[in-house]
């Protein structure tokens, strides 16, 4: 079978882009990640794929329209053949530029369980902020792919964490992450699998 070629966008310091490489590594993944990009210049995810012999690419974001951006970043992907594209704490939105060159081939994880607590502003701690601030008992972590529609594309999977009572914001960040980091490769693997098969805006999971 043919293995499957990632290509990861990250904006800074690359946790999951790690979580990615480690499970490719271990085999976990049938498919190999290819090149890493960033629009910041000294990103730390840069620097984890360097250690791991990607090849790293930077297109600089400030001042550049974001067609004109994303231009660069397609020609780059498809360079190298990208079959896949993870989004790895890519603080930037997507315009038809990307999301029309790869049409339910682009992956995000957002740190909440979609469709709550997604949109414009919902990054970062404002994420865990906002579902402790709400009361909410539950948490988690979702995979869904990228649309036009911010954090509104068709979900591949969802793992829940409980909300303690003693959380602040940053606790609930590192254990959804934790789960973050399981489920994210999880995911591209079934990718890799050609299971996943987009139905309306479901995305139903193939039966091995």
């Amino acid at each position: 079978m043919k293995r499957l070629r990632i290509g990861v966008l990250a904006s800074g310091g690359g946790t999951n882009l790690q979580a990615l490489i480690d499970s490719c590594e271990r085999g976990e993944i049938d498919g190999d990640i290819v090149a890493v990009i960033s629009n910041v210049p000294k990103a730390g995810a840069l620097e984890r794929a360097q250690n791991h012999g990607i090849d790293v690419f930077c297109f600089p974001s400030e001042g550049v329209s974001r067609e004109d951006h994303e231009a660069d970043l397609v020609e780059c992907l498809e360079q190298h053949r990208v079959d896949v594209v993870c989004l790895a704490g890519y603080l930037r939105v997507l315009t038809p530029v990307m999301i029309n060159k790869f049409p339910g081939r682009i992956l995000n994880t957002h740190p909440a369980l979609l469709p709550s607590f997604g949109g414009k502003g919902m990054h970062g701690l404002n994420v865990h902020r906002a579902v402790l601030d709400y009361g909410c008992k539950v948490s988690g972590c979702t995979i869904h792919l990228v649309t036009l529609d911010v954090d509104g594309g068709p979900i591949v999977m969802q793992k829940t964490v409980p909300v303690l009572e003693d959380d602040t914001p940053e606790t609930l960040q590192q254990r959804v992450l934790k789960e973050e980091h399981k489920l994210y490769p999880r995911a591209v693997q079934l990718f890799a699998q050609g299971r996943v098969k987009l139905d309306g805006r479901r995305a139903r999971i193939l039966e091995t």
